[in-house]
């Protein structure tokens, strides 16, 4: 039996592949990879010809891009997800680094053990 890690990360890599797929299918450059951390991740190019790396956030079931607001989107609704990716690349990402969306949930668990 799969460790649950093991299993979320299938999970993401499901949600990319078929992200991927509804992408390219509306002519936006995008290729699954794994990041330096063993995340599956896909690399979507832009208008401008730079790439950010769009990720899957499994606790929230986001797709997201960034940690700005409006750099995520759920994944819920893959159609809707499409469209503000697809909108985000023909507009052009922002300036600056890519931001990493983290949130330390172990800091909300405990403070309800308290």
């Amino acid at each position: 039996m799969k460790n649950v890690k093991e299993q979320q990360r299938a999970y993401a890599e499901r949600l990319l592949t078929a992200l991927r797929e509804e992408l390219v299918e509306r002519e936006v450059t995008a290729v699954l990879v794994v990041a330096e951390d063993g995340r599956p991740g896909l690399d979507v190019t832009d208008s401008r010809f730079r790439t950010r790396r769009v990720f899957v956030h499994v606790a929230f079931c986001w797709f997201y891009w960034g940690d700005l607001e409006g750099e995520r989107v759920t994944c819920l609704r893959r159609a809707v997800a499409v469209e503000r990716i697809e909108q985000a690349v023909r507009d052009g990402w922002h300036e600056g680094e890519q931001g990493e969306l983290s949130m330390d949930l172990s800091r909300i668990f405990d403070a309800y053990r308290a």
